[in-house]
């Protein structure tokens, strides 16, 4: 009976250190990212092997790191006046909105509230995909990066790793690969383009906008317009 209860509580001992391991390595990587670029991106990853598994090849794209200093402001303007305008106010998770899905929803699926700190959680650190693990994995990430993270400093990985095309990560390689350009060269209509891909962006392309895209493109330059961007909450001000 003794050596049951000791085997018992030896493993509820080591199951106890895998949980806190666990829980360690989200923070930690949060902290790596805080200063340097993450070496290892699951994302793209788990884009190739999805080719793979459909017997494509996938053409990645060159990385084109754009420092945030940089980065033209009417673009983060585009994307954030489409993507998330309560960004710098919430930390990480927009609680109204959050409630104003699950009221629309009216007991059937909620469309799901995705913040810039959220979809740079997913681009950076886990993989696309509908699952409940993903969700807490999530928001663990998300908690931990509005903790450790600035808002520019998220803002930056943000918009180096969001996939803006098949094998396109980041903005950089989107301005290249789409227009032949850098992001500070970009005009407003491919700025606003750009923006207009990222609920969808293994399907539109900027440079072919279908119909769909089209009303996205009209709705970015409305949101747009009525939002000025806070700059001064981008240098923390």
């Amino acid at each position: 009976m003794a050596s049951k209860k000791f085997k018992l509580r030896r493993a509820a001992k080591v199951l106890l250190i895998a949980i806190l391991v666990a829980l360690s390595i989200p923070p930690a990587q949060v902290a790596f990212s805080v200063l340097w670029d993450p070496p290892f991106i699951p994302m793209r990853a788990q884009r190739r092997i999805e080719a793979r598994m459909k017997g494509k090849s996938l053409r990645e794209a060159p990385s084109r790191w754009v420092p945030l200093k940089d980065i033209p402001e009417n673009l983060m303007h585009y994307i954030w006046a489409s993507e998330d305008q309560a960004f710098f106010e919430h930390r990480g998770f927009d609680i109204p909105r959050i409630r104003m899905d699950l009221a629309e929803a009216k007991g059937g699926d909620a469309r799901g509230v995705s913040t810039i700190t959220m979809q740079c959680a997913r681009s950076v650190f886990l993989w696309q995909g509908r699952s409940y693990l993903r969700k807490a994995l999530e928001a663990y990430y998300t908690m931990w990066m509005e903790l450790l993270m600035s808002k520019g400093r998220i803002m930056e990985l943000y918009l180096n790793h969001i996939e803006l095309g098949p094998g396109i990560y980041g903005i950089g390689a989107a301005a290249h690969e789409y227009f032949g350009k850098t992001p500070d060269q970009l005009t407003r209509s491919q700025m606003i383009a750009l923006a207009a891909v990222l609920p969808n962006p293994l399907k539109w392309s900027p440079v072919r906008p279908n119909a769909t895209l089209l009303r996205k493109i009209r709705r970015v330059e409305r949101l747009s317009s009525r939002a000025p961007f806070p700059s001064e909450k981008l240098r923390g001000e």
